[in-house]
């Protein structure tokens, strides 16, 4: 059994997307990140990072105490180790799904949520920073549209934990959505895995740990969520 701790955020579901796929037993744990439950003394023992998501697998592989992971893209490499699924078995699809995997961690991920940030969450809208993370965005979602071209997944014919990653970071913000009608690898990829019975089911998760979700954050949960610092007061 997994213990995922979980939020229903673009991390989140790179995670359920994984486990509804390859039908791990798994218990949501829910990590109200707008109330600070990332920052609690016993989250903060598996996730170091105070980030969500995390999971603990009571069973892993080679036996032993349970053991934590923690990071979206680990946890993802982790969870296709275990079960020998979503993850090429030959050398070079291996590489190239790590490859497509950690640019999403490190870009499409990070720089398409500067994006919602400054033009959702902040409190005053700067138009540089507006303009600038848009066309980093627009830039990132070209990276993937040329990818795609000639190929049903980032690696190929096969989906993997690489397409789990970038899916759930593509236009996420319903109040301010991306054009994606120039990205049109991107959107029929994207419509691809939208409508596997197992992203439906791991998108159905979000409901169960958060009535609100869509909703506007109020000003104490974004004081928490955004106002985070080194010393803690």
């Amino acid at each position: 059994m997994i213990d995922f701790y979980y939020w229903p955020t673009p991390n989140g579901h790179k995670i359920t997307l994984f486990l509804e796929e390859a039908g791990l037993p798994y218990t949501i744990q829910p990590v109200d990140i707008g109330k600070g439950d990332q920052f609690k003394p016993e989250y903060l023992a598996i996730s170091p990072n105070n980030k969500m998501p995390a999971i603990v697998d009571h069973h892993p592989a080679g036996g032993g105490a349970p053991l934590s992971v923690f990071e979206s893209g680990a946890i993802l490499v982790y969870l296709a180790a275990k079960t020998g699924k979503f993850i090429p078995a030959d050398m070079r699809g291996r590489v190239a799904c790590l490859e497509w995997l950690f640019w999403q961690v490190g870009g499409l991920g990070p720089l398409t949520g500067q994006y919602g940030h400054f033009h959702v969450y902040a409190p005053e809208k700067i138009p540089y920073a507006m303009e600038r993370y848009r066309k980093e965005a627009e830039r990132l979602l070209d990276v993937l549209n040329r990818r795609l071209q000639g190929r049903a997944f980032l690696t190929g014919d096969d989906y993997t934990i690489a397409d789990m990653a970038c899916y759930p970071w593509v236009d996420p913000y319903s109040k301010a959505p991306l054009d994606l009608a120039p990205f049109t690898e991107v959107w029929r990829w994207h419509e691809t895995i939208a409508v596997r019975p197992a992203t439906q089911r791991a998108y159905a998760r979000e409901r169960e740990v958060n009535r609100n979700a869509g909703q506007p954050m109020s000003d104490e949960e974004k004081k928490i969520l955004f106002g985070q610092g080194a010393r803690r007061d």
